[in-house]
This record gives structure tokens, C-alpha cells and sequence, in this order.
């Protein structure tokens, strides 16, 4: 696709306004904060806030006039060349501000994308950001983008900019179609992986949580692998899987995931279904969680939500309350928690020290020794979300 067809990436700006507006909808200081990281996340200096409060989206330029005149000073008061909105803007909303304001506009959806495209290392991790990108483009081609509209003239009443659409159009499903096409030969390689290692009857244990929980640092402590790993949102996006030794049982397959976050784009939940399939088929989730961070039990909440969505709920899960380290000192100390049947539910550790490690060791031997978990204790218990219950 020509580079006028495509969105506008945050990666061409270093400087931006945040706008994020309050419409009641609950947890709106944690979505600003979670917007502030992504922007760091993905290089951007943020120049400015601008924050109102609406009981809802106003439907020309998702802020009232007023609003949208104080983000226009703003832009030449602090030498900003970009706008991004803590919402998901529509196609015409996003046209609407861009043709007010003259910079690039872009939506939370929308950097998270662009975000996923710069950390994609892998091959299929790249196909997957790009399909989502796509699909994200598809709903933005109807009157989206003025390149379409620049275009006059023609032959009788059909006149270049439709040429042109149709156009774009007919190449985005193409690639599109192509692209499920190639995910879909790999999903069955992957398949063909887990059958094997099904027929070995070997442990296949995800580990999955919020973006930005521990989740890298743990694999490697627990692997000894050298994946990715830093203080910032979605620094691992591809799946990496490694065999566990035990010395009591023999190996297991550890798997570590792209991490979750409020309002993942759907068009990225889709694109990225046949790695999180590493998800759904597991035989154990440890569901990484920083036990550090205030929103933390939002945190479990919005992940155990993400889990049963691509139809993980039932796969049974330990509680990992990581970051211990950075805990008061009261609150600091690895330890282990059981359920009614014996088993390890919650685990207390540091995977940057390696503090309680041994009790992730001590679980999976545990899990692969007694094997299946009754049926019971197998489906996401959100009450077990409760800060005062998640303390060993």
C-alpha cells in the first residue's frame, strides 16, 4: 500500500499532546496513566495534558469546539506535531481534527498498533501486527483519509478519488486474505508441535499477565533463556517457548506470551489468536501479576476477562504476585498459598532476585506429579482477585 493509504505513525513525531476526557465510565485515572506509558513506551515526549469531562463523545471531533481551540494553542504554545486521544476516535472524527488541528491525529488503538509493529521480531509475530494494522485500516477507508478526496475530475460521474478507493480497497483484502492464509500454515505447524508434544505427555505451561508484570524476567530466571525483557509496556510481543528441567519429573514447556492491557484492540486479540492458542492449550497458566502496582487487582481482573474472551478460562492458573522487592517491608516475604485439594494457588516472589523462585519449581513438579486438576478448581475465580485475599 502507497504511503498515503496507511495511518499515521507515531513513530514520524517526538512531541505530542494527550488529550483524555472522563465520561464516567470508571478507572480514568489508570487509562490516563496507562496512555502516558504508551507514548514513553513507543519514544514520544509528551508536551502537554489536556483533560475535560463530558457525559459523552461530542460526535464531530469527539471534544466540543471549545475544547478542540484550547488543543490548537497548545499545539504552538509547546512546538507539538502530534495529537493522540486515550480513545478510540471514528473515521470522521479523526478527519474531522486532523483538517482543525493540520498534524497527526491518532487514537489509543492506534498507538498500541504502531507500538506492536515497531516490537514484532519474528516473522509470524510481524504477519500478525500487520493484519491487525490492516483490519484497523479497513474501517477507515469510507471517506477516511484526504488523499482520497484531493483528487477531481474524471470521466462522466465516476471520478478518480472512487477509482482510487476501490482501489485501496481491493488490495487491502487481498493482502488481508494472504496474510490469514500464511498465519494459517503456521498455526497448523504449531499444532503439529503441540500433538507431539501431547503424545510425550508433557507439561505445557503459559505464562501470561498485564503488560509490563514480570513476565519476560520470570521466563528467563525459571529457562535461563535470554528473551527481551524491560520496564516498559509490551516490551515482548512473540511468543518464545522453552523445555524446564525438573529433577523429580522430568521436563516441561514453558511458554511466554505478548502481555495484556485495558481495552487490547479486538483487531489485535484476532491477529494474535493462533499464538495465544499457545494460551488456550496449556495445562497451567502462571498469571504473572505485580503486586507492587496499586491497579493490580483491575489488573487481574482485566486479564482473567482477556483469558476467557479466547477461551482460556478454564485452563487452571497459579497466581504469581511478583515484584516482592519492591514491597513494604511488612508486605515483603516469598511464600506459598493452597486451595481445599492441596494445591499451590498463589505464589509470593521476585523474579529480578529470585526470591521464592523454588516455589514455581515446587509447583510445577507438584502439577505434573498429581496431574489434572479437579474441575472444580479449574475456572477463573474472580473473587480471588481481592487484594486482601491474594496476601500470603
Amino acid at each position: 500500500m502507497s504511503e498515503t493509504s496507511r495511518p499515521h505513525s507515531a513513530q514520524k513525531s517526538s512531541k505530542a499532546i494527550l488529550v483524555s476526557l472522563d465520561l464516567n465510565e470508571g478507572q480514568y485515572s489508570e487509562r490516563l496513566k496507562e496512555l502516558q506509558l504508551l507514548a514513553a513506551s513507543d519514544q514520544i515526549d509528551v508536551m502537554a495534558v489536556i483533560e475535560g469531562k463530558r457525559s459523552h463523545p461530542d460526535p464531530k471531533m469527539y471534544v466540543g469546539s471549545g475544547k478542540a481551540d484550547e488543543i490548537a494553542k497548545l499545539l504552538v504554545d509547546t512546538g507539538s506535531d502530534m495529537v493522540i486521544f486515550n480513545h478510540e476516535l471514528t473515521p470522521a472524527q479523526q478527519r474531522n481534527l486532523m483538517q482543525f488541528l493540520n498534524v497527526p491525529v491518532i487514537d489509543r488503538t492506534s498507538l498500541i498498533l504502531d507500538i506492536f509493529a515497531q516490537r514484532a521480531k519474528s516473522h509470524e509475530g510481524k504477519l500478525q501486527v500487520e493484519l491487525a494494522q490492516l483490519e484497523h485500516l479497513a474501517t477507515r477507508l469510507v471517506r477516511g483519509w484526504t488523499h482520497l478526496e484531493r483528487q477531481k475530475g474524471g470521466i462522466g460521474l465516476r471520478g478518480p478519488g472512487e477509482t482510487q478507493l476501490e482501489t485501496d480497497r481491493r488490495l487491502l483484502k487481498k493482502r488481508v486474505k494472504l496474510l490469514k492464509e500464511k498465519l494459517l500454515s503456521l498455526q497448523c505447524q504449531r499444532k503439529v508441535q503441540r500433538r507431539s508434544r501431547q503424545r510425550s505427555r508433557i507439561l505445557s505451561v503459559s505464562i501470561v499477565g498485564y503488560t509490563n508484570a514480570g513476565k519476560s524476567t520470570l521466563f528467563n530466571r525459571l529457562t535461563r533463556a535470554d528473551a527481551y525483557a524491560a520496564d516498559r509496556l509490551f516490551a515482548t510481543l512473540d511468543t518464545t517457548t522453552r523445555k524446564l528441567y525438573l529433577p523429580d519429573c522430568g521436563s516441561v514447556v514453558v511458554s511466554d506470551t505478548v502481555g495484556f492491557i485495558q481495552e487490547l484492540p479486538h483487531t489485535l486479540i484476532a491477529a494474535f489468536r493462533a499464538t495465544l492458542e499457545e494460551t488456550v492449550q496449556a495445562d497451567l497458566l502462571l498469571h504473572v501479576v505485580d503486586a507492587h502496582s496499586p491497579n493490580r487487582d483491575e489488573q487481574i481482573a482485566e486479564v482473567n476477562r482477556i483469558l476467557v474472551e479466547i477461551g482460556a478460562g478454564n485452563v487452571p492458573q497459579i497466581l504469581i504476585l511478583n515484584k516482592i522487592d519492591l514491597s513494604d517491608i511488612s508486605d515483603r516475604g516469598a511464600g506459598i498459598v493452597r486451595n481445599e485439594y492441596g494445591r499451590i494457588v498463589r505464589i509470593r516472589l521476585s523474579a529480578k532476585t529470585g526470591e521464592g523462585l523454588e516455589f514455581i519449581r515446587q509447583a510445577l513438579t507438584e502439577a505434573v506429579s498429581k496431574g489434572p486438576e479437579p474441575l472444580d478448581g479449574m475456572s477463573i475465580e474472580f473473587d480471588e482477585t481481592k487484594r486482601n485475599s491474594a496476601t500470603v
